[in-house]
């Protein structure tokens, strides 16, 4: 396991430095661990229109689905903020959630070093797909 978390975390590294994000200058980088073992990264895309912006994780979901997948494990996230880690916005947490709670999540700095937490943590009493069949 610890080898498959370095590399999802090296892979969430190398998203990173792919980010388009010339109004920002934030880059984000993304990578999915799929239920099969698959790696699928993901990288922030700006748009001149910032709401048309779409995150790493986002981007990383997105490309899974596209790729056939749909069920995941895991998602490594990092930034260039190096004094703290940092978390996906809420909206990526809600995206994630559409995708079953049970997500381990390693928040990871530019240096590789890594914070393990879960979903459930990072969005507590979520909204989730199981909500809309109770109606």
């Amino acid at each position: 396991m610890l080898d498959e978390v370095k590399e999802l975390v090296s892979k969430c590294l190398q998203a990173r430095d792919m980010a388009y994000c010339p109004y920002s200058r934030f880059p984000v980088g993304a990578a999915i661990l799929t239920a099969d073992g698959a790696i699928i990264t993901g990288c922030n895309v700006e748009n001149a229109s910032y709401g048309l912006t779409v995150c790493a994780e986002r981007t990383a979901i997105q490309r899974a689905v596209v790729e056939g997948y749909t069920q995941f494990t895991a998602i490594a996230v990092t930034c260039d903020i190096k004094d703290r880690f940092v978390g996906p916005c809420g909206a990526c947490r809600q995206v994630l959630m559409e995708f079953g709670s049970d997500w381990i999540v390693y928040l990871t700095k530019p240096d590789g070093s890594y914070k393990e937490t879960s979903l459930l943590e990072l969005l507590p009493l979520a909204f989730s797909p199981a909500h809309l069949a109770k109606n």
